[in-house]
């Protein structure tokens, strides 16, 4: 015996209507008494993630997340040919907009020859409560399938040769919880209930892009603490990376890629230490002793007068022992000065 189509209302009734399994007949069990859950499945790999986007009013073209087809040039759909003659049609596409976006998203159907989308609406048009003869339709927009479910085929359309199109609007924006977590979806302005926002990912980065010239903006009056950690918690050099080091207590960067340099941030005073030398005609290469620092920082005088780097001396790239290129005279004093305070960086 075939199941009932009461049998089958209960089962709708219970599933849609109280997200319960169906265990028992409605007389031996109401569907407030059925205790075991069953709700309705929700794809995560179909949300429409910009849904919020789709306009009350379907546009007259295809704009942002909405394709439309319209009266102009409408869907042609292809029989079913697994169903009965000419009572379903499909359009091939997915993703209808329904209705409930806003009234003028309810499908137009047309009934004309077929291979003409452009003289479409010069065919028969056929309304989803029919024409009075049980000869309604559904549309499925999820599918995009139209059938004709009354008892009858729309009154007096003869389908010899003919199509049915379909005129109306589909979600065509990115779909799916998988394209929100890659970073692939479009979404609006954000507004958070919670304080964190973390990559779950270990070890991978996480990239903020802008478009264009645009700037990244912190609109506040506070400020932006900075990644904080050891020299042995530093992560990889790369280009442009900024850090605060706890060990030495000072910012540092990264200007080459390989390796990290501290960011000075305030002038203080250093001793000045010098050495002197006497010259005797022939020496060319002096040594300081009190003298330690970078040969960039290095003064020299020979009898007052301030000599040139790199035209009157050199340096061996690494102390303070420096080269002249012609021995300073007998008795010529010769002073190498070095500490001074250097502007911050």
């Amino acid at each position: 015996m075939a199941i009932t189509d009461a049998k089958k209302v209960d089962y709708l009734w219970k599933k849609i209507g109280y997200g319960a399994t169906k265990t028992d007949t409605n007389a031996n069990k109401l569907a407030p008494n059925e205790a075991i859950a069953s709700p309705l499945l929700l794809r995560g790999d179909k949300t429409w993630n910009e849904a919020a986007s789709i306009p009350a009013v379907l546009p007259g073209s295809s704009s942002g997340v909405v394709t439309v087809y319209p009266t102009s040039n409408p869907n042609e759909t292809t029989a079913d040919a697994t169903a009965t003659a000419n009572r379903t049609w499909k359009t091939n596409l997915t993703d209808w907009i329904p209705p409930e976006f806003g009234s003028t998203y309810q499908v137009k159907v047309y009934i004309h020859t077929s291979g003409d989308a452009a003289g479409a609406t010069g065919g028969t048009q056929v309304f989803a409560t029919g024409s009075g003869n049980n000869d309604e339709w559904f549309f499925d927009y999820q599918s995009g399938v139209l059938h004709f479910i009354g008892a009858n085929l729309p009154n007096g359309v003869d389908f010899s040769g003919k199509s049915v199109y379909i005129a109306g609007g589909r979600y065509t924006g990115p779909q799916g919880l998988e394209n929100i977590v890659s970073g692939s979806a479009v979404t609006g302005n954000f507004e958070f209930s919670g304080s964190t926002m973390r990559d779950t990912v270990t070890n991978a980065d996480m990239t903020f892009e802008t478009q264009g010239t645009g700037q990244y903006v912190f609109s506040s009056d506070t400020g932006v603490v900075l990644p904080t950690g050891t020299t042995a918690q530093r992560p990889t050099a790369q280009e442009g990376i900024i850090r605060f080091n706890t060990d030495t207590g000072k910012y540092e960067v990264s200007q080459d890629g390989s390796t990290y340099t501290a960011l000075r941030t305030e002038q203080t005073a250093a001793d000045v230490n010098k050495d002197v030398f006497s010259g005797d005609g022939s020496t060319t290469r002096f040594e300081s002793t009190n003298v330690s620092t970078d040969p960039k920082n290095l003064i020299v005088y020979i009898d007052g007068v301030m000599q040139e780097p790199t035209q009157n001396y050199t340096t061996d790239g690494s102390t303070a022992t420096i080269t002249f290129d012609e021995a300073p005279h007998a008795g010529a004093r010769i002073v190498v000065m070095s500490g001074f305070a250097e502007s911050p960086v």
